[in-house]
């Protein structure tokens, strides 16, 4: 067996397709899968990032920096959903480069999402124990501190110079708490409805969906009354001479930082194989939830710069700041605060759902232990790997901060972006005569854009991402040459 031995599609389609006690369970249609992508799009990037990008930036013109971001996951949107048609199994890009560029490569980024997923529902689920923290707090109930925090932090240089409160040394510190408990109980709770089903699953995420949607409609529709235009003179402030503050420098800054809210949309791919009709719903769903997030985005960050200046934005929780700021919507404090709870909670279970799927799909192939590929008899879910994935990512959250969390996330998306971009441009190539249900258009040119514009932003990433990435890439290396590729299944 070659390392770059790449695995049939016909097979995998067999395998999609036969019913065993092994295999999960096909309930979702279009709307679920949909739901299932702004699930996971909406949550710490609107709620969060629009004000960081605004404040920092792009000004008010953090609009348009919504819209480069939305082009650019547009790129890697339209090859997701030809992979998902001509690939409709789940793994997601794991299981399109075993297609296309081979099992090494497929390793390499299955492993990658691994990190993704895991690490990406850990940092959500510190931002949801504050913003549910601060939701508790309005109805008079307080959660002692030493339950709401990790037990460490890190500081960086940077932050003892500015004097930022609890660092006074560079490193780790002790903070005096014992565990973020609100975290920990979140990915377990959800953790356990993954394990039930994934129509329940799928249903839950699309009632908290059609919720946050209304909140984030309400917000907009509501605080459009009370603009001040003043706030959108100029609309693209000049550069301050500070490289990529403001100006055209800005917005495009601004698109990097803003790409990273769109994450979660490829999520809806692991899900291919429990879908009714993979090969019509899937890049309905894909497509379909990135168009829904972008005009969601446009329209609150429009509306947020409009209520308050720019300047005042770079907070943990701009929304909310926003309606305790403007004396008329103030009565709009609980249901905002109460949609980012829901909000957050649905882009857990997008991440951790992704994640036990793509556990599933390598033990399908024999790359990881049989355990992961275990499907639970009654509720037909992996629910194994939920399980494993779930406790350990509780105490990843529990435990540590928000800021070591979120670094290790972001590479890894970009890297599987740029290979599933680079697959469809491969089997373009070497299966012209494959049954594509959703084509790509303008192939070279769209895959190539896509490639070009992730890995621009993987540049921009700090050095020290790269090592983590690298160490992470060095231990799955270990597993794949000491067990997988013995037990790989590729013929």
């Amino acid at each position: 067996m070659t390392l770059f031995a790449t695995k049939s599609i016909a097979v995998l389609r067999a395998e999609a397709e036969v019913e065993s006690e092994r295999s999960l369970k096909r309930t979702l249609g279009p709307l679920h899968l949909t739901a299932l992508g702004v699930g996971a799009i909406i949550g710490a990037g609107i709620f969060v990032l629009t004000g960081v990008a605004a404040a920092l930036y792009a000004g008010p013109a953090v609009p348009l920096s919504m819209v480069l971001a939305g082009i650019a996951c547009g790129f890697a949107g339209l090859c997701y959903a030809e992979m998902a048609s001509a690939v409709p199994v789940a793994g997601s890009a794991y299981t399109y480069s075993y297609a296309t560029l081979g099992e090494l490569v497929a390793w390499i980024i299955g492993w990658d999402l691994i990190l993704e997923y895991a690490m990406g529902a850990a940092t959500v689920g510190v931002g949801w124990s504050a913003t549910f923290v601060s939701f508790v707090n309005l109805f008079g109930i307080e959660i002692p501190p030493r339950l709401t925090s990790p037990p460490f932090v890190f500081c960086t240089a940077t932050q003892v110079q500015q004097a930022v409160a609890g660092c006074g040394v560079a490193g780790w510190h002790a903070t005096g708490a014992i565990v973020n408990l609100p975290a920990v109980c979140i990915i377990l709770a959800i953790t356990t409805i993954l394990v039930i089903g994934i129509r329940e699953s799928a249903g839950f995420n699309s009632f908290i969906v059609i919720v946050k949607i209304g909140v984030l409609i309400v917000f907009v529709v509501a605080g459009l009354w009370y603009v001040q235009r003043a706030n959108w003179r100029p609309f693209i402030p000049p550069n301050t001479g500070t490289f990529g503050e403001f100006g055209w420098s800005g917005v495009l800054r601004g698109a990097g930082l803003i790409f990273f809210a769109y994450i979660g949309f490829d999520a809806v791919s692991t899900a291919a194989q429990e879908a009714k009709h993979p090969q019509r719903d899937m890049p309905v769903g894909i497509l379909g939830s990135l168009a829904i997030c972008t005009l969601l985005y446009c329209l609150v960050s429009l509306v947020l710069t409009g209520l308050v200046s720019y300047k005042e934005l770079n907070v943990p929780s701009p929304v909310i700041m926003v309606v305790s700021r403007v004396v008329q919507l103030a009565w709009f404090r609980p249901v905002i605060t109460l949609g980012a709870v829901l909000g957050l909670g649905s882009t857990i279970l997008v991440m951790l759902l992704g994640q036990s799927r793509v556990f599933y799909s390598m033990s399908r192939d024999g790359l990881l232990g049989a355990w992961a590929g275990k499907v639970h008899p009654r509720f037909r879910t992996p629910y194994l790997s939920s399980i494993y994935t779930g406790i350990a990512v509780a105490v990843f959250t529990g435990l540590f901060p928000i800021q070591i969390l979120g670094q290790l996330v972001n590479i890894g998306t970009l890297l599987a972006f740029v290979l599933v971009c680079g697959g469809v441009w491969v089997l373009r190539r070497k299966r012209p005569e494959l049954e594509r249900p959703f084509r790509t258009p303008l192939v070279p040119l769209v895959p190539i854009l896509g490639i070009v514009s992730c890995l621009g932003l993987m540049l921009t990433l700090p050095f020290d991402t790269w090592i983590r990435l690298l160490v992470w890439l060095l231990i799955g290396f270990t597993i794949y040459f000491g067990y997988g590729r013995k037990h790989s299944k590729v013929v």
